[in-house]
């Protein structure tokens, strides 16, 4: 077997040996019924064994194509050979001493490493967290410490997490803010640019949300925008050209700190390292997580020098934050997007991807909008001639890939948009297979 076609010891083939889900699978279901709490959501009733390259394969010994990435985190594969040595050295020299009472060296690589590596040539900080909400949540205390100001501005469709205050900022009820209320004040919601529904330039969108924030907030009051520079769970929503350079202009003339969540979108997924670099925006702080540790968790704000260092010591931190195992897993991580360019991968699963998709829209009728960049691509599925979603033909058409051995994601305000996260490592013949098999479940749901 080649070397395209075997990775860390596993087949990159899409093997069904079972129905998914399988008995092995269903019988540990039971279990997991007993034991975790109904609360926790599930994509797939499947148990992964290993998983690797561009494969999860299942206690069955069902293979399956993932689409996914764990949403966006195994950006270098579930199972790199640099990861797991970086992670198994770490383990043996120390677990965790918590970087407030005694420091280490590898938390430091982390943060020169995001120093260099996000926009701008300014001098920057950074400080190490553990989840993409804990990461966003700080990103609001500095900001609003900052800048002596209290209100925060987000945008519709937007997700930022699950923290009480990150909830608050999350534009979709269901399952997110449900009954978990009341939420933290001061945040405010503003327009999207959302080129596929609302059909208005990047200037003209941006204008309607400035004028928004002057007339009902004030520019004075505004400690922080926060966006991201595409949307994730609210549907991977590109903004038309312009809408994001004008919001901060705004927010630099007017002295908000403007905070990119970057927590999907970062660490060449776009095929950028980051996706502000699409349109040249350097933010004052941006938000980091998902792809930078190959699956562990780790998270970061990293910001202009003298934002960071308004900040009192001690006012942040966590006893996990930069454990000394992730920023081990990061510093591996990073080096592998460099060494194989993994930008360049991205690009060219694009590539691979948004004419194939386009193709399926033109023979199905039911795809409204195909969008993306990089290996971070959607569709948007409507009823044929309407840009009404369709959250049932959505759910179908997931279905019938997942029983094909393809796993795929939605996403959406409305649970319309099939998301598209693939591992850049994924050898091509797979995202080849994978797209074949997106093919004729479209197909099937359609006939």
């Amino acid at each position: 077997m080649t070397a395209e076609n075997l990775i860390n010891g596993i087949p990159q083939e899409r093997r069904l040996t079972t129905a998914i889900p399988g008995p092995k699978s269903l019988d540990m279901q039971k279990r997991r019924v007993s034991a975790v709490s109904g609360g926790v959501g599930m994509t797939l009733p499947i148990f992964i064994e290993r998983a690797g390259g561009g494969v999860v394969v299942d206690v069955d010994g069902n293979s399956m194509i993932d689409m996914g990435s764990g949403i966006a985190v195994t950006t270098v594969g579930n199972a790199a050979t640099e990861v797991a040595a970086a992670v198994t050295e770490q383990v043996e020299r120390f677990t965790h001493t918590c970087f407030m009472v005694t420091q280490y060296e590898n938390y430091v690589d982390v943060c020169e490493a995001l120093n260099r590596l996000t926009p701008g040539d300014h001098e920057k900080r950074s400080a190490l967290f553990n989840t993409g909400a804990e990461a966003v949540e700080n990103a609001v205390k500095i900001a609003r410490h900052y800048t002596k100001r209290q209100a925060v501005v987000v945008f519709e469709h937007g997700y930022h997490g699950r923290t009480n205050l990150t909830m608050a900022m999350t534009g979709k009820n269901q399952p997110y803010k449900q009954g978990f209320g009341p939420f933290a004040p001061e945040i405010y919601r503003m327009p999207l640019s959302n080129p596929f529904h609302d059909g208005l330039s990047g200037a003209d969108a941006a204008k309607h949300a400035i004028s928004r924030i002057e007339k009902e907030l004030g520019a004075g009051n505004v400690a922080a925008i926060v966006i991201e520079p595409i949307q994730g769970e609210g549907g991977f929503i590109v903004p038309a050209q312009g809408f994001l350079p004008a919001l901060v202009k705004f927010a630099n003339n007017n002295g908000i700190v403007f905070v990119a969540d970057e927590v999907q979108t970062g660490f060449c997924r776009t095929g950028a390292w980051f996706a502000c670099e699409h349109e040249g925006i350097v933010p004052d702080m941006i938000t980091t997580a998902k792809g930078i540790a190959g699956g562990l968790p780790l998270a970061a704000v990293t910001g202009r020098a003298e934002i960071m260092d308004a900040v009192h010591a001690g006012g942040l931190g966590g006893t996990y934050g930069g454990n000394p195992i992730a920023c081990a897993a990061a510093m591996a991580s990073i080096g592998i997007m460099e060494q194989q360019d993994l930008n360049a991968k991205a690009k060219n699963i694009e590539n691979v991807m948004v004419p194939r998709l386009k193709k399926i829209a033109e023979d199905c009728g039911v795809i409204g909008d195909v969008r993306g960049r990089g290996a971070m691509i959607a569709v948007e599925i409507t009823k044929p001639g309407t840009d009404e979603p369709d959250p049932d033909m959505t759910g179908k058409v997931a279905k019938l890939c997942h029983s094909e051995g393809v796993l795929v994601l939605t996403a959406g305000t409305y649970g319309n948009v099939l998301r598209f996260l693939p591992p850049l490592v994924m050898p091509e013949h797979l995202l080849d297979d994978a797209l074949t098999i997106i093919e004729r479940a479209f197909k099937e749901a359609t006939a």
